[in-house]
Order: C-alpha cells, then structure tokens, then sequence
C-alpha cells in the first residue's frame, strides 16, 4: 500500500530500560518506547497515524480537515495541531454540549485554533459528514486515525523496534481505535504484539484484524491476535483502580507519567500479564507509550487521585 505522507513528528522516538519497573513486576528486560515524545501538539502515538491521513487529504486538494472523537481525544487534539502546522482548518466533531470541560485536551483544542461542533445527543459520525458537505473541499479524518493509510504509521514504528530492540519478544500496546495495534501486528506478527482493550470498540478484536490484513496485505484472522480485555472496568471513560495503581507505580518506579485512559489501562494489563505469568522473566518486552498526557489534567477522577497522595 502507498499513499502520500507529510513529516510532523520527530523519529524514531527513544527507547529506555525500565529497570526499576521491572524489578518490582518480577521481570528482567523491560523497555519503554516514548511515542509520548514525537514532537508535536504535547504528543502521542496519533501523530504517526496523522503523517499519512493529512498527507492524503492535502494530496486530494483539501483545505479543512474533520474529525470525532470524546472532547478530551488525544486524536483530536493531534489532529488540530497538525492542522495548524499544516495551514489547513481543523474541524472537532464532539458528543455532548459545549461548557461540561475547558481542560485537559479540550483546552489545547481551542489553543491550535480548532472549530468544535457540539453534536448533542445525534449521531457524531453523521455530524462529522454534514461538515464536510457543507465545507467544501474538506476531507474526513477517521475516528482515532485508524484506516489502513493510517496505520502504515505503526508499521514504520515496529521497524523501529525491530531495530532498536533485537529479539523483541513482546510489545504491549493499548487497543483504542485500533490502528495502532493494527500497524504493529502488520510488521511484527500477531504472536509479538499483546494488546490492551480500553474500552473504546465494541469488536475491537475485528477491527484490529481487517485494518492489519488491509495495510500488510496478508490475512490475519482475529483468533490469531493477542488481547486482553480484563482492564476495560465499568466502561471507557472510566478511572479504574487498576489503571490508578498503574499509574502510581510507574511515576515512583520511572519518574514517567500515563494518563488514566489508555497507557494507564495497558500498564495495568502489563502488570496483570506479569502477575498470572503470560509475561516472563528474561522476555524482552516493550511497553508502547503512546501519549495522552493533556487528557490526565481533562479528568476529574485522576487529577484528584493524584492530589489526595500529596504528603
């Protein structure tokens, strides 16, 4: 597959040996691969996916770009900055109604100069498309950038990590949209690639499956893909106390900071994978950062978490 691309991120991202968390998960060769650090609108894995979107936007002539997403989403947020790079207009397609948060993503939104478009309790993905009618060489940017133009993203960082970490025996990722993974397991093999479910699909397993076959030109049945679905709790918006200790853990053992969402809920699995033994001591194994930062300080329940362990 080919398709046109624009440079906005800063690669490959750093690689750093965990040897703290590790030791306190009973493991050996843990690494964190920091697409936290890509360089641009406060980072994320979403700007990889958003190279190859927006590069086939602009190569179809468009002026504003559109997207959806929860109006604390890391993608869209990305997508606003990269507009903003770009000099194309960014349009957010969010649920709800406008005033229930200023912080956290929704504020850095309004900072790259994004339009948002409240959809209220309609159907965001019908909304997204009346934008794009009405605006007029514009072009719709999927929900978390995951197609399989997108996910080529995630194929170049698994050759990344394939140069960086020879003898990669598993990277652990969270499973949002599906993308991300989808490009991983494309490059490395769904036997190297664990998957952590956030909540955000339904059939996340489907997703990950068909967007994989599209972008590696290889069927890969979803039977085959390793995922853990055990983090997701009462739903995808939730704070859960896995996630909590997740993210306590890895800032006293890293001095490194997840958000409660999406890399708190795969660190989470990680711990868990540790616990019941899928993870082993001597495998080498790669915990994907992905980003989400401004989304910790758009969330009630972790902002307070964090200040009721002040001493």
């Amino acid at each position: 597959m080919s398709a046109p691309k624009v440079s906005l991120g800063t690669w490959p991202t750093p690689l750093e040996q965990a040897s703290r968390l590790a030791t306190a998960l009973g493991l050996t060769d843990l690494w964190f691969k920091r697409d936290d650090l890509g360089g641009l609108g406060a980072g994320g894995n979403k700007t990889r996916k958003l190279e190859w979107t927006l590069g086939a936007a602009l190569a179809e002539g468009a002026e504003t770009v559109v997207t959806t997403g929860a109006p604390q989403s890391n993608h869209a947020r990305l997508t606003a900055a990269a507009a903003a790079r770009l000099g194309l207009n960014a349009v957010l397609v969010f649920p709800g109604e406008a005033g229930q948060s200023r912080s956290g993503n929704l504020a850095l939104d309004g900072l790259f100069g994004a339009r948002v478009v409240w959809a209220g309790d309609r159907d965001r993905a019908q909304v997204a498309e009346e934008v794009v009618a009405e605006a007029g060489k514009a072009a719709l940017i999927p929900f978390g950038g995951s197609s399989a133009v997108g996910a080529q993203g995630y194929v170049e960082c698994a050759r990344e990590l394939k140069q960086q970490v020879p003898g990669l025996t598993t990277a652990i990722v969270a499973l949002g949209s599906g993308g991300t993974m989808a490009g991983l397991v494309a490059e490395l093999g769904p036997e190297r690639v664990l998957g952590i479910d956030t909540g955000a699909l339904a059939d996340p397993l489907s997703v990950v499956a068909q967007l994989a076959s599209e972008v590696g030109g290889t069927t890969i049945n979803a039977d085959r893909l390793r995922v853990r679905r055990d983090q997701v709790g009462p739903g995808y918006s939730h704070f859960t106390k896995a996630s909590a200790a997740a993210l306590t853990l890895v800032a006293r053992t890293e001095g490194v900071v997840l958000d409660p969402i999406y890399t708190g809920r795969a660190m989470a699995g990680l711990i868990a994978a540790a616990e019941d033994g899928t993870l082993r001591p001597g495998d080498r194994t790669v915990f994907l950062h992905t980003g989400g930062l401004p989304g910790f300080f758009g969330n009630p329940e972790a902002v307070t978490y964090a200040e009721s362990h002040l001493s």
